[in-house]
């Protein structure tokens, strides 16, 4: 029997992408061994960003960027580094140099509280990144953010579920295999201590989905569901591993879940058609 892939997570996506005003939904890169992923380079990025400023925003940009004085160079480096990601994210509004500034401000301060807040909201945004090169070097740099927070608490699970879900949203959903089972691995460890818990299990279960381990997926995400049936995104991966599984029964069942918690008419046409072309398939 032929199988449906869908885009693995497909619809979480979507219900984003239509928040913010986007009607198409970029499907996943496909997985090659040895694929190699872009390199975006966030100086030349920034650099573009700042094309776009109007002319009082470039005054005022200079000002903070020609700041530092004699003195506490440690001292000043931070609060510039803290004035140009709120410039970038209060006046600018463009996340990626925002994020670039939070993260080298986290790293020179380098205690656990600024470098997992810096992290985790990258983690957040790369989740819906649509752009492959964005999303490689926000997973890398929240990576490496973790990895530097974990030094300072080895034992905290939270962190290294944060830590495996970098590689899994990052490199892993933009094609690199080895970055999925890298985060595999690393979560691996934590449900091995406590299988219930369900950040865990979601996260191994989007991995199995990106990694076409479906039946182990499944299982992780049922898990999930059962504990919290309005989890929207367990939901949706759910529906999208039964579609490529071939089980057109539980993926229906689980996209019309998902549109029942979303509660959304242009979410619900753009599953329908996918629950169409479901059925449709031999």
């Amino acid at each position: 029997m032929k199988r449906i892939i869908l885009a693995a997570g497909g619809i979480i996506l979507l219900f984003t992408l239509l928040v913010f005003g986007k009607t198409s939904v970029p499907k996943p890169p496909m997985t090659f061994p040895g694929r190699t992923l872009p390199v975006y380079n966030v100086e030349s990025a920034i650099a573009r960003y700042k094309q776009g400023l109007t002319p009082s925003q470039v005054v005022y940009l200079s000002k903070i960027e020609n700041g530092i004085t004699r003195g506490d160079l440690k001292k000043q480096s931070s609060e510039q580094l803290g004035a140009l990601a709120d410039f970038w994210k209060d006046s600018a509004k463009k996340f990626v140099p925002y994020a670039y500034y939070l993260s080298q401000a986290a790293k020179l301060d380098n205690s656990e509280k600024s470098l997992t807040f810096a992290a985790r909201l990258i983690l957040q945004n790369l989740k819906t990144e649509d752009s492959t090169g964005i999303k490689t070097w926000e997973a890398t740099t929240a990576a490496d953010l973790f990895t530097r927070a974990l030094k300072l608490d080895p034992n905290n699970d939270d962190l290294k579920v944060d830590l495996g879900s970098c590689y899994i949203y990052g490199q892993g959903m933009a094609g690199d295999p080895m970055q999925t089972m890298k985060g595999i691995q690393e979560l691996l460890q934590v449900v091995s201590k406590d299988s219930n818990n369900m950040r865990a299990q979601l996260v191994l279960g989007i991995g199995g989905v990106i990694s076409n381990q479906l039946d182990k997926a499944i299982v992780r995400l049922n898990k999930v569901v059962s504990f919290d049936p309005t989890n929207l995104e367990a939901v949706s991966w759910l529906a999208d591993a039964y579609a490529a599984k071939g089980d057109k029964v539980n993926a229906a069942k689980w996209y019309e879940q998902a549109k029942k918690l979303v509660n959304n008419p242009n979410f619900s046409k753009e599953v329908d058609q996918r629950i169409k072309e479901l059925n449709e398939a031999p």
